[in-house]
């Protein structure tokens, strides 16, 4: 199973909501991702927010935790016995 960590942070920042509206909006068609959770705050003069995406992959576990089969949105990539 890969150990590699994927990124789901995301920063966005604007001189007014609508244009983090329009920013946010934007990036969500672009990247085809949806935002799992938002914290908008202002910083000085500008609104900011700090978003987390949705996992793009899940792994599955036994209940003892020794088999793992990796699952991304293109489908099952591996099972794993260890």
């Amino acid at each position: 199973m890969s150990e590699t960590n994927k990124q789901n942070l995301v920063y966005f920042e604007s001189t007014s909501m609508r244009g983090l509206y329009e920013s946010m909006r934007e990036w969500q068609e672009g990247a085809g991702k949806r935002l799992l959770s938002i914290s908008v705050q202002r910083d000085g003069d500008n609104f900011c927010a700090i978003a987390l995406t949705n996992p793009t992959e899940v792994v599955i576990t036994s209940a003892d935790g020794h088999n793992h089969a990796s699952v991304n949105r293109f489908g099952l990539l591996a099972v794993d016995s260890q």
